[in-house]
């Protein structure tokens, strides 16, 4: 009888963590699973209900590819560790975007107008955070790396999904990360913590950001901690065109994942194609130009 039951998602947890999975990614898969349960309503699993589930998930037209595709990845993981592979399915085939929505890229103007916006309402700390994310491009979750010892070194270790990898500070940022440090008479460990010691938690610092959006004059939909470290991706390789170095500097396996980071804007891209100048002769029709415009 196969089903999903309590036991079976406990002991999928424990496996998870032994793989070194991190804390968020066992908590989505667990959650994603959930999904699948409330879709067999009790029902024994078997390959017509799966692929039933997978249709459900892209007819239900509330869910994007990659969010139905990380749904079944966690339940082809879910079977593996079950040794149901006759259960698994096969994910949905997206075409790799050219090009990113504007209202989802900030820009380095707009990022300076959130840190004068959290200086001016007296969120020091969240300013601190939002240039020590950007400045050497690290993932929220990373935030914890950053110590008194880090700082003092000029050099953050980061260990992250089964990989270590040094990130240099910005000196700029290291002067104000130690006049930060000094000021809150902090002398060892987490730089950025609670007040009982422990890391900032991520939706926190999410909540933070939001909340000062309208003060800075920046669309709510640009702000989220990991667009900062796309922003740092954008203008690190518009400096060096080296998307290897790149690849590197984020903790990235492969370049692949490297070229999201990095994606123009469909304006930009727009300009590309417009002046390819591949579109020849005037037809002439009257007020065609106009039309367009407007």
């Amino acid at each position: 009888m196969r089903k999903i039951t309590g036991k079976l998602l406990e002991k999928f947890r424990e496996y998870l963590y032994e793989e070194e999975k991190s804390t968020a990614t066992v908590n989505k898969y667990i959650c994603d699973l959930g999904k699948l349960i409330k879709y067999a309503d009790g029902r024994e699993l078997n390959k017509k209900l799966i692929v039933g589930y997978k249709e459900y998930l892209q007819s239900k037209g509330c869910y994007k590819s990659g969010s139905i595709n990380s749904f079944l990845a966690a339940a082809n993981c879910f079977f593996q560790f079950m040794d149901w592979n006759d259960l698994k399915v096969k994910t949905i085939k997206v075409q790799k975007k050219v090009f990113m929505p504007n209202n989802k890229d900030l820009s380095k103007e707009e990022y300076k107008k959130l840190i004068n916006a959290a200086e001016k309402s007296g969120k020091i700390r969240l300013a601190m955070i939002i240039q020590t994310l950007c400045a050497i491009g690290l993932r929220v979750s990373e935030l914890s790396f950053i110590t008194v010892k880090s700082v003092n070194e000029g050099i953050v270790v980061v260990y992250c999904k089964g990989k270590e990898r040094q990130i240099l500070i910005p000196k700029a940022l290291q002067t104000r990360l130690l006049y930060y440090i000094h000021k809150n008479g902090t002398k060892q460990g987490i730089v950025f913590c609670t007040r009982n010691g422990n890391p900032v938690d991520r939706s926190n610092i999410w909540r933070e950001m939001k909340s000062i959006c309208k003060k800075a004059g920046v669309e709510q939909e640009k702000v989220f901690p990991h667009n900062l470290r796309h922003l740092f991706a954008k203008t690190f390789y518009n400096s060096c065109k080296d998307i290897a170095r790149l690849a590197d500097i984020l903790g990235h396996s492969s370049i692949e994942t490297t070229r999201i980071y990095i994606m123009t804007t469909s304006s930009e891209y727009q300009k590309q194609l417009d002046g390819m100048e591949l579109v020849i002769g005037n037809w002439g029709i009257p007020g065609i130009d106009k039309k367009i415009q407007s």
